[in-house]
This record gives structure tokens, C-alpha cells and sequence, in this order.
């Protein structure tokens, strides 16, 4: 794979991983699906989140020399930090799209 394409899958892993963690709170869970009822499964969604995160890591690893893939890791990791709160604020409800059936209910 090249490098645009490392850090392309870097950024998607990185906002994956800042949607799941956001989503592994009760209020953000609540915001984005509506039940009071409902309880996230936390656990499994910080376990992915992080995950996301290690993984996003190593894409930058693959793309850049170290010293450089930190710096892009941080910014990456600003960029969905923003958006994933961007998507809370105005359109919680496209978070759903990025939680399959598995992270949903313990």
C-alpha cells in the first residue's frame, strides 16, 4: 500500500476510534439513540476505540518514520477529536452509522 493510503486508513481509524469512545458515556449514548432504557456496551466500545487508536498508530507508523507519525498521530487524533464533537453537537444521530449491532447492547 503507499503512504497516502496508510494515512487514509490511519484518519478513518482514528474517527472510528473517537466516535466509539464518545459513545462508550451514557449521556453520549443517550443523545445519539434516544433510550433511557438502552445502556451502552461500554466495555466493548472502549476496547474497540482503543484499539482503533493502537491500529491508526501503526498505520502511521507504516506511512512515515517515526518522528513524523507521531506529529500526524496527534493531529489525526485532533482532527477526530473535533469532529466526532462537531457530530454531537449538530447531527448526533449520524453516529449510529458507525456502530454495528456488535458494540450497541451488554
Amino acid at each position: 500500500m503507499t503512504d497516502t493510503l496508510w494515512l487514509l486508513c490511519a484518519a478513518l481509524l482514528m474517527l472510528l476510534a473517537t466516535c466509539w469512545l464518545a459513545l462508550s458515556l451514557q449521556s453520549h449514548w443517550r443523545q445519539v439513540f434516544a433510550r433511557t432504557d438502552a445502556t451502552p456496551a461500554a466495555k466493548r466500545l472502549r476496547a474497540a476505540g482503543w484499539t482503533a487508536l493502537l491500529l491508526s498508530a501503526l498505520c502511521c507508523l507504516k506511512a512515515d518514520h517515526p518522528s513524523m507519525a507521531v506529529l500526524v498521530w496527534f493531529t489525526l487524533f485532533s482532527a477526530a477529536a473535533m469532529t466526532t464533537s462537531m457530530l454531537l453537537s449538530y447531527r448526533p444521530l449520524w453516529l449510529r452509522l458507525v456502530c454495528p449491532p456488535l458494540l450497541r447492547l451488554s
